[in-house]
């Protein structure tokens, strides 16, 4: 098998294990898919991965529900770099206003992936949001939002915004939506990532 499908397979295999550790806590695994000066961007935070641990950790013991499943995936690879985006779902259940809900929410992840010290490792993960709904997980109980609140965030990721600020997160308004400038802006990173230019951080 050529180096590329060997790649390929190893950017693949980085994505779902990031996934099925991080949703299971395996902190210790889920570490050593990202070089140290890995970068995780959020809804909820935006920090290093170690700072990612630490408050996921934090948000477990609280009893905050995050899982997220995964879709189609393509990846760009230019030497050393890669660009990877993968389609994803993240879902979180929490309680809105005495309500029970879930909130699922559509869009990728856009991976900035090097090979530093023979093995692919995660650079800086940006999601993309596109789409969200929430929906009470009675169906039968009565859920009323606030409009105000609802409209201050992108209306790709709205809801989760919207449950995410109730449970006591800071949520940050400007992430990559399926369009607009964000997420231009994103798309001009990736290239300039694969040429062999710096990150905008």
């Amino acid at each position: 098998m050529d180096t590329y499908l060997l790649d390929r397979y190893a950017l693949r295999q980085l994505v779902e294990n990031w996934v099925i550790w991080r949703d299971a806590g395996f902190w210790d695994k889920f570490r050593t898919l990202w070089h140290e000066d890995g970068r995780m961007m959020a809804t909820w935070t935006q920090g290093s991965v170690d700072e990612f641990i630490a408050m996921s950790k934090e948000g477990w013991a609280k009893g905050v529900s995050i899982l997220h499943f995964l879709g189609a995936h393509t990846v760009e690879i230019n030497g050393s770099r890669a660009v990877a985006q993968t389609k994803m779902t993240i879902s979180q259940r929490a309680k809105v206003h005495d309500v029970t809900v879930d909130v699922v929410c559509t869009g990728r992840f856009y991976d900035f992936i090097e090979f530093r010290n023979g093995k692919w490792g995660l650079v800086l993960r940006q999601p993309i949001y596109e789409k969200d709904r929430m929906d009470p997980v009675d169906p039968a109980a009565r859920l009323e939002l606030k409009a105000e609140q609802l409209e201050r965030f992108p209306i790709g990721y709205r809801h989760l915004a919207y449950l995410q600020t109730e449970i006591g997160y800071q949520v940050k308004t400007d992430i990559p939506g399926l369009t607009g400038p964000e997420v231009e802006a994103l798309y001009a990173s990736g290239a300039k990532w694969l040429a062999g230019q710096g990150l905008d951080r």
